[in-house]
């Protein structure tokens, strides 16, 4: 196996099972939607991905979002990295403004 291979296994498991820890859902839904988060992360960083997630107070958010370096690469400011490993971070474009949510919220990736 390729160690590329393997570290995107690593992550996806690692999702599943914080997922599992946290919501109490059964693990074939955390697996879901851990995928789902990879698939995500990978789409953002070639393009500009449209997807729906719910929002802490219950309402469904349709958001335009990307990673792309070229596009985010001048908004970064601070020297400092926080890291909540329940967040998913990405840059609205709509809005032209960092924004998260919580992983296990994604609803659908269109």
């Amino acid at each position: 196996m390729s160690t590329n291979f393997k570290s995107q296994m690593k992550e996806v498991m690692q999702n599943a099972w914080r997922f599992f820890k946290v919501t109490g859902e059964s693990f074939s839904e955390c697996l879901k939607r851990s995928w789902a988060v990879y698939r995500l992360t990978k789409e953002m960083k070639t393009k500009t991905v449209q997807f729906f997630y719910q929002k802490v107070s219950g309402e469904i958010r349709q958001a335009f979002g990307t990673m792309r370096d070229e596009i985010i690469h001048d908004k970064i400011k601070g020297t400092g990295v926080r890291k909540n490993q329940d967040l998913f971070n990405y840059w609205d474009t709509e809005v032209d403004g960092w924004r998260s949510f919580k992983k296990f919220n994604l609803i659908k990736i269109v």
